[in-house]
């Protein structure tokens, strides 16, 4: 052990099972885990919903709340759950020497005056004037600011009060990885002793499952578990809304402030496959090589998002380790894109902490794992790009 070790102290979790880590950590280790998913509403792709949540519960301000998109509002409730877990919302010194790097998406128009835009074009030809028309007229200042990425870190520092430093990264997958990776390289490099991390999507958006259909990209059958919607129609990714948030910290900060520890995360491992060469496979393998895993029966988290192309190379990838007893969570929550990797690592660390492994969420095509997991891999490979894993620890 050593005092620069990243240590997990917080989790905030959304996601359409419920949230919080207990209401997850019963909801995946029930006898036969059950998805909670919609088909109807946006027919012919399935989306995994938000719960109900009282945002109120995080967000006391209103207008604060109102000034959101739920994918803000999503991820600043997510972490002040995290907060909360940690012990340090509300203790002003810590919020605000706590530094944050946030995953984000690019945010949710206004539907509405979208539609309000292209039907009103139809019936006139200078269009120039007729954006700006619109955009004065139609569209709050807070609103469209709102759509910045950025905006997210924003109001967590404006409603939580973590005022330290702050980035955000972009790119589905590779946000959440990069995000993590960079998170934990400060702890160890002693450049921060306490940071949160995280991010949110909200799917249940026209244009967030644009974003996923304009590459064809999204499952258009009946539901299936990830690692069974090779041949189905469609491309296999079944979106979900939800986020986590990590709050990790140094392991003597942690033990100074007498904190639970869930678990220590361990090397972090990121990739860009050039996949139209074929790399994908080999690039995974290699990133498992350098991950120096334990010898023996290992539990893995996967983050795989059913896409056909890069979930068949981790499922190849994977099966061809020995002993590795592999959990695709996106079978039950849906893919959450920049959520993804952050919500691998805390369920990796759940199951640290908890000493007991999740049972199959696909018991065709998941094996069996008995015994305590003292390590657990967690995967994101990205549905259309990036790579990234880490090995997480019991705390010791």
């Amino acid at each position: 052990m050593d005092s620069q070790d990243v240590v997990i102290t917080g989790i905030g979790l959304v996601s359409s099972l419920g949230e919080g880590p207990d209401a997850h950590w019963r909801a995946l280790t029930a006898p036969a885990p059950e998805p909670v998913f919609d088909a109807a509403r946006f027919s012919p792709y399935i989306v995994h919903p938000l719960p109900e949540i009282d945002w109120n519960q995080q967000i006391a301000k209103r207008g604060d709340q109102r000034q959101m998109e739920t994918w803000q509002r999503l991820g600043t409730y997510s972490a002040g759950l995290a907060l909360d877990d940690a012990g340090i919302k509300g203790d002003e010194a810590l919020c605000a020497s706590m530094d944050m790097v946030v995953a984000a998406g690019g945010g949710e128009r206004d539907v509405a005056v979208d539609n309000a835009i292209l039907a009103a074009s139809e019936a006139r030809n200078d269009f120039d004037v007729l954006l700006n028309e619109k955009l004065t007229t139609e569209l709050r200042p807070t609103l469209f600011l709102a759509q910045l990425s950025n905006l997210l870190a924003g109001n967590i520092s404006i409603v939580h009060k973590v005022t330290g430093s702050s980035r955000t990264f972009m790119g589905e997958e590779g946000a959440g990885v990069a995000a993590v990776e960079t998170a934990a390289a400060r702890i160890r490099s002693g450049q921060s002793t306490h940071m949160l991390v995280g991010g949110a999507f909200q799917t249940e958006h026209p244009d967030m499952l644009l974003g996923y259909e304009l590459a064809g990209y999204l499952h258009r059958d009946a539901w299936k578990p990830v690692w069974q919607r090779q041949g189905m129609q469609g491309g296999g990714v079944v979106s979900g809304s939800g986020a986590a948030f990590l709050v990790l910290e140094s392991r003597t900060h942690a033990e100074a402030r007498g904190r639970k520890i869930y678990a220590e995360l361990g090397p972090i491992s990121s990739g860009r496959a050039r996949r139209t060469r074929g790399e994908l496979g080999g690039t995974i393998s290699a990133m498992l090589d350098a991950a120096n895993l334990p010898a023996g029966k290992l539990l893995a988290v996967s983050g795989a998002s059913g896409g056909h192309a890069a979930t068949a190379a981790e499922k190849a990838a994977l099966d061809a380790r020995t002993g590795l007893a592999v959990r695709g969570f996106g079978t039950l929550t849906g893919h959450l894109k920049e959520a993804q990797f952050p919500f691998a690592v805390a369920l990796a660390a759940l199951a640290v902490a908890n000493k007991e492994p999740y049972p199959a969420f696909d018991a065709a095509s998941e094996c069996p794992y008995e015994g305590v997991p003292e390590h657990v891999l967690a995967t994101a490979i990205g549905y259309h790009q990036f790579e990234g894993l880490a090995l997480v620890s019991a705390a010791g």
